[in-house]
């Protein structure tokens, strides 16, 4: 009965946040359908509309749970739509041109650092924020990273600077990889590979495509599935970190949770018709997200930081974007 009651609770906490975000999602759908203009889009910017709902009591940890768990679960019911063909279309250079990526990107991060006199940590936690998975890995990383008395403040901002680049990205880009004459697969290469955070990357690329969107969605977990390995470099290079600290890298749920979907999916252990329900679940839970997203969205969070926090961040991102367009523009990836 206690647990019950936990839940009933729980649900009673949950519901007025979930409750916006559905209905923000469903005015979304509703202008997508009737305007031809990508529903991630409306659903982002309706709910930034709603920012002031964000840190209000009865809606706030609503829509913290939609735009985290509901993501989440969106994105692991996504392997019902993608196969391991669809992986390994992406070829061994894709793969190794996506490590690459990270690995340098994360290495500017010193270099921004420094020019900009800023410290170690903090090339740490942004390299690490724009080149695996945004605000998940910047506090991934500082779990790893001795603290000091600027710790929090840092995690504070690259949390909140790499997702405000990747809600400014997630509308720039698609129209920018258009203009540049950029394929479907092309842009969604460059999406996955140069976008911060998942919810953002599953937005950019759908509004191009399914097409693009599949192969976003691909690129940027083979991004967040690397997160394991880049802490155990980071853990090992810090001096007098406790061997303890390895107890924390693991691999996201979600991304073990998507690949067994996709596993199941390309062995016909789904069935077409249940893969069909499982995929329009999935399309209605990011458009939530997103919606959430769009409400947790501060755009004048950064004006009150300093610049040269900013500059660090918006090097690495635009070195990040630079670098995969290279790799996309020569062939290296092979798409």
């Amino acid at each position: 009965m206690a647990s019950l009651s936990h839940l009933q609770l729980r649900a009673k906490t949950l519901f007025p946040g979930l409750l916006l975000a559905l209905t923000i999602a469903a005015a979304a759908k509703f202008l997508s359908e009737h305007y031809a203009a990508p529903v991630m889009l409306f659903a982002l910017l309706i709910g930034m509309a709603f920012n002031f709902m964000a840190e209000q009591e009865n809606t706030g940890e609503g829509v913290v749970f939609a735009s985290k768990s509901l993501l989440r679960l969106g994105i692991v019911l996504l392997g019902a739509r993608i196969t391991l063909g669809d992986i390994a279309g992406i070829g061994t250079s894709g793969l190794l041109t996506v490590a690459s990526l990270m690995a340098l990107t994360i290495g500017f991060g010193f270099v921004c650092a420094k020019l900009f006199s800023r410290g170690w940590r903090f090339a740490i936690l942004t390299g690490g924020a724009v080149a695996i998975c945004g605000a998940s890995a910047a506090l991934a990383l500082a779990a790893v990273i001795p603290a000091n008395d600027k710790t929090e403040r840092n995690v504070l901002f690259t949390v909140v600077a790499v997702t405000t680049l990747s809600t400014i990205a997630m509308i720039i880009y698609p129209v920018l990889f258009g203009l540049a004459g950029l394929s479907d697969a092309q842009s969604g290469f460059l999406i996955g590979a140069t976008v911060h955070d998942v919810a953002q990357v599953v937005g950019a690329g759908y509004s191009i495509s399914t097409e693009a969107g599949d192969t976003a969605t691909i690129v940027k977990l083979l991004r967040v599935t690397l997160l394991p390995v880049v802490l155990i470099i980071v853990a090992l290079s810090v001096a007098g970190r406790e061997s303890g600290g390895f107890s924390h890298v693991r691999l996201p749920l979600f991304v073990i949770g998507f690949g067994l979907v996709t596993i199941a999916n390309s062995t016909g252990l789904i069935p077409a018709a249940l893969a069909a329900l499982l995929v329009d679940a999935s399309s209605w839970l990011l458009v939530i997200a997103i919606a959430a997203l769009g409400v947790r969205t501060n755009m004048k969070a950064m004006l009150n930081l300093g610049w040269r926090h900013v500059a660090v961040i918006v090097a690495e991102t635009l070195f990040l974007l630079g670098l995969a367009w290279a790799a996309v523009s020569i062939g290296i990836v092979g798409i």
